[in-house]
């Protein structure tokens, strides 16, 4: 008959050190919780553009996959509509050498070699046709036609099936710089979330007030710009407050070589899209004296962001999220100035 014993109790001492470890716990974690205070609004600051700078930077890669994307997309249909006609001009080709065949059938015997050919591949029939005394050369010419476009219709499939890799892996790469620059930004709006009202508020006057001091420095001494390069920063000047939007390139919302590559296309003037790409078009400019108004000048080791030279340090560009269009001093943009470039 089994027994019944009451539980053990724990003791008075075990008691003791558990609600003492207890305590410690919760002593601890107050502690590790008063030592990470709130961050101040300019450490805030600080981050949220560390974040920024890295987005933009991912943003600039998504506009390259971007652009890649609806390059590849476009030169596949070219590729598609060439295999297109050139299967239709193959038919004919084809049609053609059978009426040939037809010809000598109805005048008194067609060769048993252009039967065979009618039929299958001629790359291999090609190589001896030309010894048969039975083929007429208008027949091995149009062999030789028919054989020739055949070639170029497997190159340009083969083309168009190497592209369409290309642009699947392209449309991936699209999706994770795409995630990553909203994870950037999403990091960025949390930290922004824990300044209060009046924080947020006196940032943004803060950066008001040096894109106001940067637009009376503007309307000082400059050099004067070249036509195309005038002509597109009087276009920008005209999105002076449009909202920054990653991999925007205008007329409502832009990033920064969204700006850039859209204000030049006002001038008649066709650019790359990118950052990148747009520094190595143009002369370069190395020193800041030497910059004309509308030049293009970059900023950052890699290049990841541009703006237009509006004369006196100052540059008109679209920042980052949560900015607009606006003027700047390049003293303030958390880069090093690299060069500029005179299209």
């Amino acid at each position: 008959m089994a027994s019944h014993r009451r539980p053990k109790q724990p003791s008075r001492t075990r008691v003791t050190v558990l609600t003492a470890t207890a305590a410690a716990a919760v002593a601890l974690t107050s502690q590790a919780a008063q030592a990470a205070p709130k961050p101040s609004k300019d450490q805030v600051k600080a981050k949220t553009d560390a974040l920024y700078e890295q987005a933009e930077k991912a943003t600039e890669e998504y506009d390259g996959a971007k652009d890649k994307q609806k390059k590849l997309e476009q030169e596949i249909a070219d590729l598609q509509d060439k295999v297109a006609r050139g299967q239709s001009d193959l038919n004919t080709l084809r049609d053609g050498l059978g009426s040939l065949a037809s010809a000598q059938y109805r005048t008194g015997g067609i060769d048993p070699s252009v039967q065979l050919f009618l039929s299958s591949n001629p790359d291999d029939y090609l190589d001896k046709a030309s010894k048969l005394d039975q083929l007429s050369a208008q027949q091995i010419e149009q062999l030789k036609k028919v054989q020739k476009k055949q070639r170029m219709l497997a190159q340009q499939r083969q083309e168009a099936s190497t592209k369409l890799k290309d642009l699947a892996d392209t449309r991936t790469e699209l999706g994770k710089k795409k995630k990553e620059v909203q994870a950037k930004l999403g990091q960025a709006q949390k930290l922004l979330n824990t300044l209060t009202a009046q924080e947020k508020a006196t940032l943004a006057a803060k950066e008001e007030r040096a894109s106001r001091d940067s637009a009376r420095s503007v309307l000082g001494d400059a050099k004067p710009a070249s036509g195309r390069a005038g002509a597109a920063f009087q276009a920008a000047q005209t999105k002076i407050g449009t909202p920054y939007v990653y991999g925007a390139s205008g007329p409502s919302s832009f990033d920064c070589s969204g700006l850039t590559s859209w204000a030049y296309a006002q001038a008649g003037v066709s650019i790359p899209r990118t950052s990148q790409e747009q520094a190595n078009i143009g002369t370069r400019i190395y020193s800041q004296s030497d910059l004309q108004v509308g030049d293009l000048v970059f900023f950052f080791g890699d290049l990841h962001h541009v703006g237009l030279y509006a004369g006196n340090g100052q540059i008109l560009h679209a920042p980052r999220t949560g900015t607009v269009v606006r003027y700047e001093s390049m003293s303030t943009i958390g880069g090093p100035f690299e060069f500029g470039v005179r299209v």
